[in-house]
């Protein structure tokens, strides 16, 4: 009797926390759906419906929505017609699901690179990194960041560990979407990792190519202008722009911009060298991806996406030096990832603690890039 009894208790605990977990789920979801309307998501399917019955792409302006509109380049419009073929809310809920598997692969192969266990990502890392400023905003706007952090992250991490030579097609697809990304190539450069880098830029060169040829008119009016109106996309003070250009324009500063970009961009670049050469592939991506926050004109919260990967690493480098200062300091990212402080501000607050949170990502993110270790690294 003992025999069976253990078995069926099994079962029914099982049976218990998954329907724990399913009403969990349920009550996230539900709370979601009602604070998010997959804001950016509903522009990009109008805009694109718009152009497909005819319209001019780049001249369409959502109604009620500050009059914004499309603001990739024509490539990237191709690539998301699909969603015309359904409302935008169901490509704005599918669009959610596609970030969370993404999400889920990508931590998956940190996980396995750092030599934790893929559980531990799933059971762990994931539901923690779901709570973030950055996750929560990509999926709630309906954006596409985790999809092109995956392309980045496996691309460089799995292929480039394999010595693929399709190393750099991630990164150039990723960088034909959305620009930023391109400082990854950067990175293949002074790493010499010369083929990946040609890989890369072959990759963009073909697509941004491709919608030259296909879309001439399109094409001429991004590259020729439209990418160059860093302010069709939102003023640089707006406190959503967590870049060193929307720190100084909340200062009154914008003059030292090129100056700290340059800055940046050497320490960044360079201290990602250090921990590439040192055999720390997570910890160099970091170091780009949050230097690439930090230089562009305009980094929108849900743009952060390397924010949550700070805290694996420093975690992990608690963990295998049990050394609580890192797990300090993964305490303390996190946890401005989940206040998200920079929409407690009040309006019109101008004090030291006001600036501080409002511009609680920037600081983190130099913090992060001066001061993250770059350590020799064995999993």
């Amino acid at each position: 009797m003992p025999t069976l009894i253990g078995p069926i208790v099994q079962r029914r605990r099982r049976t218990t926390a998954g329907f724990a977990v399913a009403l969990v789920v349920a009550l996230l979801v539900w709370i979601f759906d009602g604070h998010y309307r997959f804001f950016d998501m509903v522009i990009y399917h109008d805009a694109i419906r718009w152009w497909v019955n005819g319209g001019d792409l780049y001249a369409y302006a959502a109604p009620v929505r500050g009059e914004l509109g499309f603001t990739y380049p024509p490539i990237a419009a191709l690539l998301l017609m699909p969603v015309t073929t359904v409302s935008a809310a169901k490509a704005g809920w599918v669009l959610a699901g596609a970030g969370v598997a993404a999400l889920a692969a990508t931590l998956s192969v940190l996980a396995g690179r750092l030599g934790w266990s893929r559980r531990s990502a799933l059971v762990v890392a994931l539901p923690l990194a779901l709570a973030t400023e950055p996750v929560r905003q990509t999926l709630g706007l309906g954006q596409v960041n985790l999809l092109l952090f995956a392309l980045v992250t496996v691309d460089l991490i799995v292929l480039g560990r394999a010595g693929s030579r399709w190393t750099g097609v991630g990164v150039g697809i990723a960088t034909a979407i959305k620009l930023t990304p391109g400082l990854f190539i950067a990175y293949l450069l002074v790493t010499r990792q010369w083929r990946a880098a040609a890989t890369a830029t072959a990759t963009v060169a073909l697509l941004t190519g491709a919608g030259v040829l296909l879309f001439p008119a399109e094409s001429a009016q991004y590259f020729g202008d439209l990418m160059w109106q860093t302010g069709r996309v939102g003023p640089a003070a707006a406190v959503a722009n967590q870049s060193l250009a929307g720190l100084l324009a909340r200062v009154g500063a914008s003059g030292w911009w090129f100056a700290l970009v340059l800055v940046a961009l050497v320490v960044g670049l360079h201290r990602a060298r250090l921990a590439h050469a040192g055999g720390d592939e997570v910890t160099a991506l970091t170091l780009v991806g949050l230097t690439a926050n930090l230089v562009s004109p305009m980094s929108w919260t849900h743009h952060l996406v390397f924010l949550p990967v700070a805290v694996l690493v420093l975690a992990d480098r608690a963990l295998r030096e049990r050394d609580p200062l890192p797990g300090l300091g993964a305490a303390l990212v996190y946890l401005v990832c989940v206040v998200s402080p920079i929409w407690l501000v009040p309006a019109g607050a101008t004090g030291a603690a006001a600036q501080i949170a409002a511009n609680s990502f920037v600081v983190t993110m130099v913090a992060l890039i001066a001061l993250l270790r770059v350590a020799p690294f064995s999993a």
